[in-house]
């Protein structure tokens, strides 16, 4: 049989068993961090340079005591408790404990202690190091309590505030953000609010952080149960710097985009109630002299039949009596250049900029000068918009004639005696780019065959005669085209009329 083979010796176990016993003692004595070696009862065998730096004990004044020494006596039972359960088991245990310096002073350590266990198995000793960490528990503390601070404050803040990464997503916010989430019944109110401000804020963000930046911007929120509000919205970048290890030598950070969300209603109300006492006087005004200009407009083509009739009289009498019918010429032409006088005093339409113009608010006006002559007609109101729509150019009072033209209709056609469903839905929505506004009544409606003739000048369907004094919808069908959209006539899902009014987004006001 051949000799058993030598078990091959690990390089390392070579290298380690070249070390001079004494080069351990000198790692020991010279580690810059509080080491200890204490007999299984915890008494102190050894103490290095750096725990004498730490507690105030030289090794001769420790050696021999017992590690409770340096105990304040005021570290929690449960801790020793959990400490020795470990320890007894053979297992390492790390926490915290409030010891005592030999001049007094209180310190925090940060203790680890390891049972040495030998080849029986038995603990034969243990090695403890601990370092002062008052320090750092001091810069701790100091960090949770302004962020405990900060973090009141902002939720005790009455604006709104809310933090999003370059993803869009919200990743610290405040109560008062929370609140908006419930009011306005969307998932993430500032997405909501920067969608209506700035459509392409998320593209811009990740390209150029700073052309996301604007200060008190308002956006109107119109919801179906309750009053609008206004919230001016502020945003803000700033650098985030991540919490990974990898990012330690980093020194740039990400762009965290701040938006300030502050709510203006109370305000704007207040605005609102005195604007909506100089609006019901100008559009008071307004309607009196677009009913002088209608009544102006009547009489003239009252007046052209009758003068049609005589011209064609004239042509016919030209060749049976000339001279009678060069007298009627000069009357005919006479009457003319009255008429041509009577237009000259029919008062133009005010002249009006284009502005930047929110459709909800436009109805909202309406209806608030309109409500006296709905409550007079018992008319139910039912006014479901969108809660932020996109502004388009316009003329502010021209629209506000055109849907009060078309509330006016409606109040009219349910206004008759012993009609009894009331009811005007008006909705305001946006489908493929355009603004839809929708003025729906539960009235008799329009019979499909008039419905085309209805924006002819001084069309009515009352009494079913087809004719009236007056503009019905033309001038209506005017101001919608004067602004690129169209206005179109339907059955509404109570069987009454609606008016459907469709501005595109990108149109072009003439």
């Amino acid at each position: 049989m051949s000799a058993a083979q030598p078990a091959p010796v690990s390089p390392l176990s070579t290298l380690a068993s070249a070390l001079p016993p004494e080069v351990y003692r000198q790692v020991v004595d010279q580690a810059d961090i509080a080491i200890s070696i204490t007999d299984p009862k915890a008494r102190i065998l050894f103490a290095n340079e750096a725990f004498t730096r730490t507690t105030g004990y030289s090794a001769d004044e420790i050696v021999g005591k017992n590690e409770s020494v340096l105990s304040n006596h005021t570290t929690p039972p449960e801790i020793y408790k959990a400490m020795w359960t470990s320890l007894v088991a053979q297992r390492p245990w790390s926490g915290k404990l409030l010891n005592r310096r030999k001049d007094g002073a209180l310190y925090l350590a940060e203790l680890t202690i390891t049972p040495v266990v030998d080849a029986q198995g038995k603990t034969t000793h243990f090695l403890g190091m601990h370092r002062d960490v008052t320090e750092l528990h001091r810069l701790e503390r100091m960090v949770r309590n302004q962020k405990h601070l900060i973090e009141s404050v902002v939720d005790a803040a009455p604006m709104a505030f809310a933090l999003l990464d370059t993803t869009a997503r919200v990743i610290l916010d405040n109560q008062e953000y929370k609140k908006l989430v419930s009011d306005l019944q969307v998932k993430e109110p500032a997405h909501h609010l920067l969608d209506s401000l700035q459509p392409h804020w998320r593209e811009q963000f990740v390209g150029d952080p700073q052309s996301c930046l604007f200060a008190a911007r308002e956006a109107r929120i119109d919801r179906p149960a309750g009053r609008a509000r206004w919230l001016s919205v502020t945003t803000s970048v700033i650098d985030i710097h991540s919490d990974c290890a990898d990012s330690y030598f980093c020194a740039a950070g990400q762009p965290g985009l701040l938006v300030v969300i502050a709510d203006v209603t109370i305000l704007r109300e207040e605005q609102e109630r005195t604007r909506a006492a100089v609006l019901q006087a100008v559009l008071a005004e307004e309607e009196r002299t677009a009913a002088i200009r209608e009544g102006f407009s009547a009489a003239i083509f009252r007046l052209e039949e009758p003068m049609n009739v005589m011209a064609s009289a004239i042509s016919v009498l030209q060749r049976r009596d000339p001279a009678s019918a060069g007298i009627l010429q000069q009357a005919l032409a006479s009457s003319r250049e009255h008429m041509e006088s009577l237009r000259q005093v029919i008062p133009p339409s005010p002249p009006e900029i284009l502005v930047s113009v929110n459709l909800n608010e436009i109805v909202r006006d309406v209806l608030a000068v309109s409500t006296p002559r709905l409550l007079g007609a018992g008319i139910v109101v039912d006014w479901q918009p969108t809660p932020t729509l996109p502004p388009i150019l316009g003329r502010p009072l021209q629209l506000r004639m055109l849907f009060k033209a078309l509330v006016d209709n409606a109040i009219e056609a349910m206004n008759v005696k012993g009609w009894k469903r009331r009811e005007l839905s008006l909705t305001s929505t946006v489908e493929r780019d355009c603004i839809v506004v929708a003025v729906m009544d539960t009235g008799p409606g329009i019979p499909v065959e008039w419905r085309h003739k209805a924006f002819e000048p001084f069309f009515t369907a009352k009494s079913g005669s087809g004719r009236h004094i007056g503009t019905g919808l033309s001038r209506a069908q005017q101001v919608v085209a004067d602004h690129g959209g169209i206005i179109d006539l339907d059955e509404s899902p109570g069987g009454g009329c609606a008016a459907i009014v469709e501005f595109r987004l990108d149109g072009d006001p003439i």
